[in-house]
């Protein structure tokens, strides 16, 4: 708030003034006071207008922190103002801030990992700053923005000092507390906002903002959405925010924490960065986003599409115009089809929305006329209503107007009923009827070749054949065989197949006749 960043503000000023003039006594001393006391005075003031040196790495600046000396001057703190912690952690923040003097990077710190600096503490340093935190946490959010209003007030400033001390604090308090970061984004969009002309300071605030999402993916996502999606056509800013959304992602593959976050006025702008030509993104940006859209579809979708996917429909169909690109125009296709199967409601959406987008009806209607053989058998039975109602629909608007669209709408819901009624060829029940229709004739065959002697007059036959054991023998026992054969051939065999071929005509006919009469 205006206030609150005031009074920051403020305090820094004085800071900048007088080195962490918190930590010495007020100026009206007790004139009792114990001389031994003034020493820790004069060692906490002498280190803290002194400049300390610089070092080569931020590793090396860390090793030479007097741990010590912080917890002299945490615990003088402590002593001075028992009443006050906020004044504790803005000690601690100065003083890490004072000492950690390595060169600073960029302000996104991206060629890092994600916990940097804040994994670079060693183990005794990070009890220290846990357990001062742990101490303080109803003045957290003060402190955190302290952290970064200090952080912007120093960009100001010519000498430029390092600003690892203040991101120690601030990933140190969002580890534990990730929600503090979403407490205030409103007002931190609008400071972004005022400040984009200084992309460094932009960039910090996004930073510090973003710290959230490596702990919680859901405050993560919410940081996204509020702070980093309203300026990601600012060309200084669009390519941490997409990075920053990358290694979120990739970060937690558990994307459930993350539903129930964004809704379609969040998707959508991100569906048009993804698929749109010629926008704000750079085409490698843009390619960039788009291998993230599947993850952010499923976010948006979240954990009971069935209930919610009809929601999206309104403006999937608004976008899929004949002229969209086709990259564009399959993924709407894809994503319409994907909410006419998953969510029941869709459909009566559709019907509500079929005459003032008929040109988009025409492009789905066509897209699921071309998928039908592929499409749920759900999908199929519940379309029969909505495309007999887009006929009744077409009829009444013919009577008003006639229009190339409404004409290419009533054509392909004609061809739809076609399909629905149809079913195609019935090869299943055509094989069925073929299976029963040859057992019967092998049973007949069978029964009539034991009535008419056949039967005994090839058992004698095979009696032949097992009994001669010369070659002459064996070559006339082959005739005999042929002679069955060839009866069963010219008496049987042919009949069948001449059965056969009717049955499969009439049933070729009485189809051609049912499809005319459909028609």
């Amino acid at each position: 708030t205006p206030g609150m960043s005031e009074t920051l503000y403020d305090g820094f000023e004085k800071m900048g003034k007088k080195q962490n003039k918190e930590q010495v006594p007020p100026p009206a001393e007790p004139p009792n006071k114990k001389p031994s006391s003034n020493k820790p005075s004069k060692k906490s003031h002498s280190s803290n207008t002194a400049t300390p040196a610089t070092h080569k790495t931020l590793e090396e600046a860390f090793k030479a922190l007097d741990i010590e000396d912080l917890k002299q001057q945490l615990a003088r703190s402590q002593t001075l103002f028992p009443e006050n912690p906020s004044v504790w952690v803005k000690d601690l923040a100065g003083y890490l801030n004072l000492n950690l003097t390595a060169p600073e990077t960029e302000p996104t710190l991206s060629s890092y990992t994600h916990d940097y600096p804040y994994c670079l503490i060693g183990k005794e340093l990070r009890s220290i700053i846990k357990g001062l935190i742990g101490r303080c946490s109803d003045i957290l959010p003060d402190f955190f923005d302290h952290c970064v209003y200090t952080m912007l007030r120093e960009l100001d400033r010519q000498s430029g000092e390092p600003l690892h001390g203040y991101r120690v604090c601030i990933q140190a308090i969002l580890q534990d507390k990730p929600k503090i970061a979403t407490q205030n984004l409103p007002e931190y969009l609008e400071l972004l906002r005022s400040v984009q002309n200084r992309p460094v300071k932009c960039l910090t605030i996004m930073w510090a903002l973003g710290q959230a999402g490596f702990y919680d993916l859901s405050q993560g996502l919410r940081v996204w959405l509020g702070i980093m999606l309203p300026v990601l056509g600012v060309k200084s800013l669009s390519a941490y925010a997409i990075a920053y959304l990358e290694r979120l992602l990739l970060l937690h593959a558990n994307l459930t924490k993350g539903f129930g976050i964004m809704g379609p006025k969040e998707f959508f702008p991100l569906l048009d960065f993804a698929f749109m030509p010629k926008n704000a993104l750079s085409p490698s940006l843009q390619e960039q986003l788009r291998r993230l859209y599947p993850r952010l579809k499923v976010l948006a979708f979240g954990a009971k599409p069935e209930s919610t996917l009809h929601t999206y429909l309104p403006s999937f169909l608004s976008r899929a115009t004949p002229h969209c690109p086709d990259d564009m125009k399959r993924e709407l296709l894809s994503s319409m089809t994907e909410c006419l199967c998953v969510d029941v409601q869709s459909l009566g959406v559709w019907r509500q929305l079929y005459t003032k987008h008929l040109p988009q009806s025409s492009l789905l209607l066509n897209h699921l006329l071309k998928s039908w053989n592929i499409l749920p058998p759900k999908l199929r039975k519940n379309l029969e209503e909505t495309i007999q109602s887009f006929r009744v629909t077409n009829e009444e608007m013919r009577d008003a107007t006639e229009s190339k669209d409404l004409q290419d709408c009533n054509n392909l819901c004609q061809n739809l009923q076609v399909k629905m009624r149809g079913h195609g060829f019935p090869w299943s029940k055509l094989l069925l009827v073929l299976l029963v229709r040859t057992c019967c004739l092998i049973y007949f065959i069978a029964r009539y070749l034991r009535s008419s002697g056949v039967t005994t007059v090839s058992q004698q036959a095979w009696g032949k054949i097992t009994v001669y054991s010369k070659q002459d023998s064996v070559f006339q026992a082959v005739a005999y065989l042929r002679e069955l054969l060839l009866f069963i051939h010219q008496n049987y065999i042919l009949p069948a197949l001449a059965s056969t071929s009717n049955l499969i005509q009439r049933a070729w006919t009485n189809l051609q006749d049912s499809c005319k009469s459909v028609l």
